[in-house]
């Protein structure tokens, strides 16, 4: 029997299909369809997922050995996941979903045999409010020709298994069944400068203020820890700067002539320039703003900076957009315990201001 749906376009995505297509893939669809400008891709569906392991796994041998790790079994943990992801990694995929990944493949680079493309993870219950599986699963860039994007597929699937990502799931009590990958394939930006943006701070949950860190080439090397990025504190009412921090930036990562990307010493004399300028930073807080209202909460926003594909200048490309979750989680919390009977807050407070 064939998959139902192997693959979907961005376009015809939303937070609604984050079931079908993972929570990266449901954001990245919501944001095309929202107007943002997201570098186009398709997305692998979690029924592709789900018909890959039936193949492989018909008895579902592989959720209930997961389901009966203890997470404090270090040891056997890593066995198991060593196993697992290499009987997917190396497992063959079925004739009509190779066939519909190398059709969307093909027609997002226009018929090129090895257009870029990063391959990235998007995992069902990943970039939610409630858990958050960013830097769990996996993400390939500058990946090209059919038979490595079939290959990083794969890769991302079994990434579901990596030690963190079963760990996590195991300490949190999330079951197994029922979970699912998605793989995003998304056309690369040649980002000159690229980075993070969150539209409250990190560090203080300031919600009047994005923070914007970024740094030159790719925004792996921010996400390795590489390099410091420099760093931007703007208002959202008048989107002035109130701070900048600009670092000594040493290295970059770039493309890869072979596919990949390879690290780059920064030249010399753009070391210590800001990687962003004034004008940059507008269109970053616009979007950003942007982003926030149509979601309707704070972001963590993945974003690049690089040639429109029409080759008419530059342009701010959207990579990921997920809800913040520490100050989120923060808020949440009640600021106060129940009382026993309604106006024993009320008394409490009257207390403290001495009032009788």
């Amino acid at each position: 029997m064939g998959v139902t749906q192997a693959v979907s376009p961005f376009a015809e995505l939303g937070m609604a299909s984050r079931p079908l297509v993972g929570g990266k893939g449901a954001s990245l669809g919501e944001l095309t369809r929202a107007g943002i400008n997201v570098p186009p891709g398709f997305v692998v569906t979690t029924e592709g997922f789900v018909a890959f392991l039936a193949a492989i796994d018909p008895e579902g041998a592989i959720r209930r050995q997961v389901e009966a790790l203890s997470p404090d079994d270090l040891p056997a943990v890593l066995r198991a996941c060593e196993e697992i992801r290499q009987r997917i990694e190396t497992a063959a995929m079925r004739p009509d979903m190779e066939a519909a990944i190398a059709g969307a493949y093909a027609r997002l680079c226009g018929g090129a045999p090895d257009g870029p493309v990063a391959v990235r993870s998007s995992a069902t219950s990943e970039d939610s409010a409630e858990a958050s599986f960013a830097g769990l699963q996996d993400t390939y860039l500058w990946i090209r020709g059919t038979a490595n994007v079939l290959h990083f597929v794969r890769a991302c699937w079994a990434s579901l298994y990596g030690v963190e990502s079963v760990v996590y799931r195991l300490r949190r009590g999330l079951p197994e069944e029922g979970l699912a990958m998605g793989v995003v394939v998304q056309q690369m930006v040649n980002s000159r400068v690229s980075g993070v943006m969150f539209t409250r701070s990190p560090t203080t949950g300031d919600r009047s203020v994005i923070a914007i860190e970024g740094s030159w080439g790719l925004g792996s090397a921010i996400v390795s820890g590489e390099v410091t990025p420099d760093k931007v504190v703007v208002s959202k009412v008048t989107e002035e700067v109130i701070s900048r921090a600009v670092s000594h930036k040493t290295v970059m990562h770039v493309p890869d002539g072979g596919g990949g990307t390879r690290e780059e010493a920064v030249p010399e004399a753009r070391r210590d320039l800001p990687c962003l300028s004034d004008g940059d930073i507008r269109a970053l807080v616009r979007v950003g703003k942007h982003i926030e209202r149509h979601y309707g909460c704070p972001q963590d926003i993945e974003w690049a900076i690089g040639p429109r594909a029409d080759g008419d200048g530059e342009a701010v490309f959207l990579l990921q957009s997920r809800p913040e979750t520490i100050w989120s989680a923060r808020d949440a919390k009640p600021l106060a315990g129940p009382a026993a009977r309604p106006f024993d807050h009320v008394f409490a407070v009257l207390g403290k201001r001495g009032g009788g």
